[in-house]
């Protein structure tokens, strides 16, 4: 009820019934009566505005102040961490340039359509995703539940990513950067370098000891690291402030937090190509093994990166769409914000393979200064001869490829005696096919550059906080994933919510802050995600094309956009999109089978990663995972498929409506439905024919399907009042 306004609270008081007898028998009186009251009236020139079942208040759904707004929201949701550090290894490790035709490809077969799917429906029935299925098939209502599970599990480990990168930005402010050099340990007698570092190196020392002070296995907790819970709470509050408004207050983060990574990433592409070795690395980037790209394993990767690139089955799509007006021209949407994230990836591949480029420089210049050290004693020792160095050789300053033309003649001279000489072949080559992704990439092999870089702490300010950036926009649409569906299903308040998922996802997420930490990260990584949201998104293909109908949803399309979409669509939907999904999902539980589960542990003695495969109560728990993800499914299926649950309430019998809002008033109507109109047999009851479509949404009624004209709404809203007078009539 408005709390400024004693008129309308007396308006509300002043109840008003309505019967299915007058709309029938009087259309003229019924429909002023309609305008009168608040009801919704399907009219695209009109506000939106939604009211719902036992409201107090008139809903009225916020809607995005721009279409910017919307097209940075969905962009912050799409673009994310996965764009910086895996898609560049993919595309390094799955035939450079070649794979990027694999990628194109399957953006157009499963991530176009089925992106433009989830965006159609949100919008169209403008609801979270609990709220869309229940719409589409009460008994597919668990496809929305388990979006909410899935995107749970994801916002746990996620955040924990943005703590780490917090904790970069605020070490970042020194000079020399701390993951600069290996730091010296003092003992009574001398000075010496810590032997984990000079065993790995500075930056691979400060990331497991100083940040993570990682333990050595799984089992082994540690205790809390207090930093990291510290930067972990952080997060939490960041992500909390952001969205405990809704959209009204992420949208306007929005501009800076979507648009700001773009601006580093410029910066760091402008300043890596003036970087000496940059053109390498991005030359070995884009240099296309065609072979490769025949291997049905980089199809399937290039497959998964496009399905959780965009975001699809979290929800966040969803969402976002459903504060959009329904006119909105949403496969304009699909299509841009595919590409933009396509682009924003090769924009990230480059930049990382011209830092990369320098780094395998810098590394490959010490490791030819170490060989011709070695090569001089050796010639000094004798053991080699100084006729076999050709005489414009100068080792003070020799360059690459006069050492290599010198290490290829001592490996063809001394042929059988060569590998006791200790020499390596200094390849910048041999540097960048070390594939590096995720963590290893962001907070060693990036750090590792930087601290190479002129003015390394302003580098690092910028590219952890833009690893911040990017890390929110993808929390925003992941919590309002949660969110929403929660608030639209259950009418709680968004603001308490928020906060409650907020906290209890922070304590939670304490296990990901322990010494272990990294390591459930690693787990849930692997398993949370991956298997249920291709189900879900299997059944969101299914439940639209085979339940709810593709030629029925091809009409609501053309209804609501104003045009009729491209038959293409038509037969991705059908028939390729679920065909390449389920030859995913086969693909998946394969590759999961065959591969060890376990994870990498850091072995502080040897200062190197070791595989350790999983406890059993590790595996219990990754199986939990997929279980509980997907679990909502079945149970919901099941519970409205044998009437487990009283779905009365949900019947459309008798409804006492007031001005503002809807009362529902249940009574049994089993029998003839004649019945409604005293007697009157259905070849004798007026047809209804208002000038305006009227229904209201409805969920949980399955009965009801769709308006007359086909578009979406359940039924038309009736009242049986017995008691009414029949001069009414």
């Amino acid at each position: 009820m408005p709390k400024n306004s004693k008129v309308v609270k007396r308006d509300l008081d002043d109840e008003v019934i309505e019967s299915v007898k007058d709309l029938l028998s009087n259309e003229d009186s019924s429909e002023d009566a309609f305008k009168k009251s608040e009801l919704i009236v399907d009219d695209q020139e009109e506000k939106d505005v939604d009211v719902e079942e036992g409201s107090d208040v008139e809903d009225e759904r916020p809607a995005w102040n721009s279409k910017l707004q919307y097209i940075l929201a969905q962009v912050g949701f799409s673009v994310g961490l996965g764009n910086v550090w895996r898609f560049p290894y993919l595309c390094q490790k799955n035939g450079g340039g070649a794979y990027l035709v694999p990628y194109l490809v399957l953006l157009l077969v499963i991530g176009i359509p089925l992106f433009f799917l989830e965006l159609a429906v949100g919008q169209r029935i403008r609801r979270g995703s609990i709220g869309v299925w229940n719409y589409i098939s009460p008994k597919l209502g668990g496809i929305g539940f388990a979006s909410c599970v899935v995107c749970f599990f994801v916002a746990l480990y996620y955040n924990v990513i943005i703590g780490w990168s917090l904790f970069y930005f605020s070490q970042s402010f020194q000079h020399p950067l701390p993951w600069d050099q290996c730091p010296l340990v003092k003992n009574a007698s001398h000075t010496f370098v810590e032997p984990e570092c000079e065993k790995s190196s500075a930056t691979t020392y400060y990331w497991y000891r100083e940040a993570l002070n990682i333990s050595s296995s799984l089992s082994q907790s540690g205790g809390l690291n207090w930093k990291m819970t510290i930067c972990l709470l952080a997060a939490w509050v960041m992500v909390c402030l952001a969205m405990i408004k809704g959209i009204q207050s992420s949208g306007k983060i929005m501009y800076f937090s979507s648009l700001f990574p773009y601006v580093v990433l410029l910066c760091f592409l402008i300043r890596g190509l003036l970087l000496n070795g940059s053109v390498d690395g991005i030359r070995h980037m884009f240099t296309p093994k065609l072979e490769i790209m025949l291997e049905p394993k980089v199809w399937r990767e290039a497959a998964t990166q496009v399905f959780f690139a965009l975001g699809l089955g979290f929800g966040g799509v969803i969402a976002f769409s459903s504060y959009n007006k329904r006119d909105n021209n949403c496969h304009f949407d699909a299509v841009l914000v595919s590409f933009i994230n396509f682009f924003t990836s090769v924009l990230a591949t480059l930049v990382v393979f011209a830092v990369l480029g320098f780094k395998a420089n810098i590394i490959n210049e010490k490791c030819v200064i170490q060989n011709s050290e070695k090569i001089l004693k050796l010639l000094k020792a004798g053991n080699l001869s100084q006729d076999m160095i050709p005489h414009h050789i100068n080792f003070s300053s020799i360059t690459a490829e006069d050492y290599n033309l010198v290490y290829d003649i001592i490996q063809k001279v001394k042929e059988e005696e060569f590998d006791s000489l200790g020499l390596k072949s200094c390849q910048i080559e041999d540097e960048l096919n070390k594939a590096v992704q995720g963590t290893g990439l962001a907070f060693i092999a990036f750090t590792e550059a930087m601290t190479h870089f002129p003015a390394s702490p302003f580098w690092s300010v910028m590219f952890f906080l833009m690893l911040v950036n990017l890390g929110l926009g993808s929390m925003f649409g992941t919590i309002e994933g949660i969110i929403t569906p929660i608030v639209d299903t259950f009418k709680v308040r968004k603001e308490i919510l928020t906060v409650i998922c907020c906290l209890l996802a922070f304590f939670i997420g304490l296990i990901f802050v322990q010494r272990s930490g990294n390591y459930f990260v690693t787990m849930f990584d692997d398993y949370s995600a991956t298997l249920p949201l291709l189900i879900v998104v299997i059944l969101e293909n299914i439940a639209i094309t085979r339940i709810y109908g593709i030629d029925k949803f091809m009409e609501d399309l053309k209804d609501m956009l104003g045009f009729s979409p491209s038959q293409y669509y038509y037969y991705m939907w059908k028939y390729v999109s679920p065909l390449v999904l389920l030859l995913l999902l086969v693909a998946s539980i394969v590759q999961m089978v065959l591969s060890p589960p376990g994870y990498n542990a850091w072995i502080e003695d040897m200062a190197v990663e070791e595989f350790h495969s999983y406890p059993t109560w590790g595996m219990i728990i990754c199986i939990s995972l997929m279980v509980l993800a997907i679990l909502p499914v079945p149970i919901v299926f099941l519970v409205r498929r044998c009437n487990l649950i009283d779905d009365s309430s949900g019947s459309l019998a008798a409804v006492s409506y007031k001005r503002g809002r809807i009362i529902k008033e249940p009574i049994n109507l089993e029998g003839d439905n004649t019945s409604l109109i005293h007697g009157k047999s259905p070849s004798e009851v007026p047809s209804p024919n208002f000038g305006k479509n009227i229904y209201r949404k409805q969920t949980g009624s399955p009965t009801l399907d769709t308006a007359p004209n086909g578009r979406y709404g359940i039924g038309y809203l009736m009242a049986d009042m017995p008691d009414m007078p029949e001069s009414d009539l």
